[in-house]
């Protein structure tokens, strides 16, 4: 099986109200007359360059709202339609009775079997209903305790039309386990007597997003699959300590293959079990909160495992049935099957699925993953996005995912006011992180993708006195106006194995043998140790409206990621973060730490990510300088190898004195402490640089300053 990490590659009152513009007995050409359509005035002002592709916009609003009209007309409505995970799968009622219920519109019987029946095929048929669904009964016990016991396992027997018998995995299935040593993952029915129940409230969504994406399995730093209560115990302190206000979770929705990442998921409903159990999750969860991070899920709706026996595919033993049928239905690539998103039961169980995790887990959002591959028939293969706006609209869309990302964002949104979502999109597609009353798709943010390959880029192919400061800040303000972008330097695509982790591409080998902060550093842990803190600040600053760090990056993680496998001889060398390096006072791993965690505690400070754009005053080739300001914070960069400015003119917007914030050379950041910070910097009226002032600075070689103006009261 080729397996792929797919990142390689829209008030409830305000929709409600939208549904209420209609009563039971019109007809949808009544409401076509009725409804109003937005104008998406400010978007089409704010890029003219849309204005031919306001009928694309209009059809796209208008396919929305027929989708909210029909589910008020079908289904009483999205909230009571996205609360299917309470009727589908297995339910415990107030008797005790469980109900079953199972959409599966190719078989010709359903039998349920398990541990309560003694695994018996054919005593305990379903019902055939309309429309695909299946319904089932169980009666209590004479006890009145539930037929089916917490803890015991379950499959559906699906009789085909073909004559075949097929066991499978409810796709609602909230729970599945693995036997040590079995390829097949098991449906555990989880029913817990004393379930954990979450007393923190969700943080409020922060003003300026700082990101630690994670990865549960591999956050120890012991060769092993470590668990949700090692995170909760061992990682969130961290977190917390580093500065970082939100937590991308990776991996957490069930996936048989522990190398995909994540990425190709069998359990879209249950959380993954070599972590823990789904209490463990929800502890953890809220324990961030009660330290007031948000939680993200790295949510996958751009494809499926096309695994059959703990999968989705082929469940009802057709080819299609959450899918399209091939070759639409399978991604060639990620050798995946690919969601039908015009099925109504399809919106039902991925709508729900988002709303299950928000409810039962108290998730804070998502990150979508895969979002190319949703939006374009050619799902971004072989395709090399220019630019060009035709690219973005026209037949090479798919409307039926782009609609239903609409009407996720919309629905998350309304329900949710602080729900936070996320974008991986590689294309660049106009309005993805617009309302969509404006006509955009929804989203709050998108992943500055260009900005990470940048820096790898530059790593590898140029001399440091070859980077070109022009093309560095034009790759980090390359982003849509007034759509926010996730800035990183590197995630988690950069420290897969057969690529490096930043730290790696500047210091290599000689992180294994020179990193001790007992010795003089040498020649290349001096660059690699000034260049990873400059990096990462020029990011943090230029790069978004919020800013994401995989884990152990911070710290300058060595190695690079690999999770076991056939091809490494199962080995968990590779798939851990070694933390306990941060522990070692004389490591220089240490001051990688301290700068990162002082760069996120100066941002909360001034709060840089929430303003503006910056304005950028110097781009110097042959000095190697970037100078620019955000939040009346100034920041100052010279990359130059060895050249040091005594008094070096910058250009200031503000009048007044200011002094250093933060300061990459300081010792305890493993730099030289050339600066004074006792020093005080006054400005001149002498207009520099597009600013009205402007003031003499010291800049030493490969060092980055942040000044903050002292007489400026900073109510962020």
């Amino acid at each position: 099986m080729t397996v792929l990490c797919s990142c390689h590659c829209l008030y409830i009152r305000a929709a409600a109200v939208c549904a209420r513009l209609v009563s039971s007995e019109e007809t949808m050409a009544d409401r076509e007359d009725n409804v109003t359509i937005p104008e998406f005035s400010s978007l089409l002002q704010m890029d003219p360059y849309l204005k031919p592709y306001e009928k694309d916009f209009r059809r796209r609003y208008e396919l929305l709202q027929k989708q909210l009209f029909q589910l008020e007309e079908a289904e009483g409505g999205f909230d009571l339609f996205t609360r299917s995970y309470r009727t589908f799968g297995i339910q415990r009622l107030p008797d005790n009775s469980l109900s079953l219920k199972e959409w599966a519109p190719a078989a010709e019987a359903l039998f349920l079997t398990g541990d309560f029946n003694g695994w018996d095929k054919f005593s305990h048929p379903y019902t055939k209903k309309e429309f695909g669904k299946w319904e089932l009964i169980l009666p209590p016990k004479h006890d009145k305790s539930p037929a089916v016991e917490h803890n015991s396992k379950l499959k559906v027997v699906v009789h085909t039309k073909e004559g075949r018998r097929l066991y499978r995995i409810s796709p609602w299935a909230k729970y599945m386990t693995q036997e040590k040593n079995a390829v097949i993952y098991d449906w555990v029915h989880w029913d817990p007597p004393q379930p954990y129940i979450q007393i923190h409230p969700r943080p409020k969504k922060p003003t300026s997003l700082r990101i630690y994406e994670a990865h549960v399995g591999i956050a120890s730093p012991e060769e092993k699959v470590a668990s949700y209560t090692n995170f909760t115990m061992n990682v969130l302190p961290r977190i917390k300590d580093l500065g970082y206000n939100c937590i991308q979770l990776m991996a957490i929705m069930e996936h048989a293959y522990y190398a995909s990442f994540g990425y190709q998921i069998t359990g879209f409903f249950a959380a993954s079990s070599r972590y823990g159990t789904p209490d463990e999750l929800k502890q953890l969860i809220d324990v961030a909160h009660s330290m007031g991070i948000a939680v993200l899920l790295d949510v996958v709706h751009s494809h499926a495992s096309k695994n059959t026996e703990d999968g989705l595919n082929g469940f009802d033993g057709s080819d299609s049935c959450f899918f399209h049928s091939p070759p639409r239905g399978e991604h060639s690539l990620w050798d995946s099957r690919l969601f039908d998103y015009s099925s109504w039961e399809v919106l039902r169980f991925l709508l729900s699925n988002l709303r299950w995790w928000m409810e039962e887990y108290h998730f804070d959002g998502f990150r979508f993953d895969g979002i190319t591959s949703m939006l374009y028939h050619h799902h971004g293969i072989g395709t090399g996005f220019s630019g060009d706006y035709s690219e973005y609209f026209g037949l090479q869309v798919d409307e039926d995912s782009l609609v239903y990302l609409m009407l996720a964002n919309q629905i998350l949104h309304s329900l949710y006011p602080d729900c936070i979502t996320i974008a991986e999109d590689v294309s660049g597609m106009p309005a993805l992180c617009r309302k969509v009353e404006e006509g955009g798709l929804g989203f709050d943010y998108r992943l500055a993708m260009a900005i990470p390959d940048k820096w790898i880029q530059i790593l590898k192919e140029v001399k440091d006195e070859e980077w070109n400061m022009g093309n560095i800040v034009y790759t980090l303000t390359n982003r849509r106006y007034g759509e926010k972008c996730i800035a990183y330097a590197e995630s988690h695509d950069q420290a897969l194995v057969g690529d490096k982790t930043l730290a790696f591409w500047l210091m290599d080998k000689e992180m294994y043998t020179n990193m001790s902060s007992m010795i003089p550093m040498t020649a290349v842990i001096d660059r690699g140790m000034q260049l990873h803190k400059m990096i990462r600040l020029l990011t943090h600053g230029l790069g978004g409206e919020g800013y994401l760090n995989f884990m152990g990056n911070e710290f300058g993680h060595p190695e690079w990621l690999d999770f076991p496998r056939q091809g490494n001889n199962q080995s968990y060398r590779y798939a851990r973060r070694q933390f306990n390096l941060v522990d070692m006072d004389d490591l220089r791993y240490r001051q990688l730490y301290a700068f990162d965690r002082d760069m996120n505690r100066t941002e909360d400070k001034y709060g840089w990510l929430a303003a503006p754009p910056a304005f950028v005053s110097t781009r110097h080739e042959e000095d190697k300088v970037i100078v620019f300001d955000r939040a009346n914070v100034l920041f100052i960069f010279n990359f130059h190898h060895s050249k040091s400015f005594k008094d070096y003119r910058v250009a200031v917007e503000l009048p007044g004195k200011h002094k250093i914030k933060l300061d990459s050379d300081m010792v305890q950041y493993g730099g030289h402490g050339r600066l004074d910070h006792n020093t005080e910097f006054f400005t001149e009226p002498q207009p520099f640089q597009g600013r009205s002032n402007s003031m003499q600075v010291y800049i030493p070689c490969r060092t980055a300053i942040v000044l903050a103006n002292e007489e400026i009261d900073y109510c962020y």
